[in-house]
């Protein structure tokens, strides 16, 4: 509970039917904006994963998965954190050409998340990966990119707004990119989050750019495993959010790894015993699509769509009691 801001005055734009109805409809509209920006079709995907096969993604490295037995084979699988590294197989498996690519509901369970306003031990997210071809893997591509997924979500906003007018949200069209190393350098004594809110503040939609190395100060700007995303050409996608007056992320995404940067990653995050494993080797051997991907939270951005506060108006998971009833008292509906 200690960490849930609880904002003075709120009052929900939307009850909680109109809430309901509001939700389905951003998933269903920025679903078809996505795919028709990015070229995109709809795939389905696990819900759980071999960890034998190097599939699951371990995010920073030190999250613990949901594992349970499976009698009926004879294994063990996992729940998985993330379908980046699935949705790169899935593409080589499915034969996608370059310029196409899927998306999927990916549903996660992230038991060590510690809870507040933005994070929930339920993660749901649109993940997304599209072949590139190696003159694609470059900094130009990646922005442009970028801004097509915001395109995709503010005219999501502008045909929301059509159905509740009384919705106040307001967003920022234009990108502002922007490399963690240069956040460290306007902001040298400020955290990592708060030199996220001091820059967002004043450009409203902003990509922080090559987050997974270290930086100048010896720390990087935020942990990212080593074999999906290329540190060098990654980053998140941030938008102001008034009424918690802090920047939200919306979306985590880069230009994948090719072999060259994961032998590189592999070895800086000490991680090399991975190199055995069969979607690493495929990978190493470069019998793998060059890609680009990422993930776009769905309740995050249900949240940043409809002026919410807390996660949990927008979502079903599990609360302590104390943040429960302090929720209540400040006007908050957690369903």
């Amino acid at each position: 509970m200690s960490k849930t801001v609880l904002p003075t005055g709120y009052t929900p734009c939307l009850g909680l039917y109109d809430t309901q109805k509001a939700i389905g409809l951003i998933k269903q509209i920025f679903e078809i904006k996505l795919c028709s920006a990015l070229h995109l079709k709809r795939v389905t995907a696990p819900l759980f994963v071999d960890p034998a096969t190097g599939l699951n993604d371990d995010l920073s490295g030190v999250e613990r998965p949901v594992s349970f037995d499976v009698p009926a084979i004879g294994t063990t699988a996992q729940v998985v954190h993330s379908l980046a590294k699935w949705k790169r197989l899935a593409l080589h498996q499915y034969g996608f050409h370059v310029g196409n690519g899927l998306v999927t509901d990916m549903n996660a369970i992230r038991r060590d998340e510690e809870t507040d306003n933005l994070h929930s031990i339920y993660v749901d997210q649109w993940d997304w990966e599209k072949v590139i071809s190696e003159q694609q893997r470059n900094m130009d591509f990646l922005k442009v990119t970028v801004q097509n997924i915001v395109y995709a979500i503010s005219s999501t906003l502008d045909e929301l707004r059509w159905q509740f007018p009384n919705l106040t949200t307001q967003l920022c069209r234009e990108v502002c990119f922007v490399t963690s190393q240069e956040l460290e350098d306007l902001y040298p004594n400020l955290t990592s989050k708060e030199r996220e809110n001091a820059f967002v503040k004043e450009h409203p939609t902003t990509f922080i750019l090559q987050i997974g190395g270290a930086l100048k100060s010896g720390q990087p700007h935020d942990g990212r495993a080593p074999d999906y995303d290329d540190w060098t050409l990654n980053g998140d996608l941030l938008f102001w959010h008034e009424p918690l007056q802090q920047a939200i992320e919306i979306s985590s995404m880069g230009i994948r790894v090719d072999p060259q940067a994961l032998d590189r990653q592999l070895t800086i995050a000490g991680c090399d015993d991975r190199r055995a494993l069969p979607f690493h080797r495929m990978l190493l051997e470069g019998k793998l699509p060059l890609t680009i991907g990422g993930g776009i939270g769905q309740s995050r951005l249900c949240m940043l769509l409809l002026d919410k506060v807390h996660v949990g108006e927008v979502q079903v998971s599990l609360w302590d009691n104390a943040t429960r009833t302090a929720c209540k008292q400040a006007g908050i509906p957690l369903l």
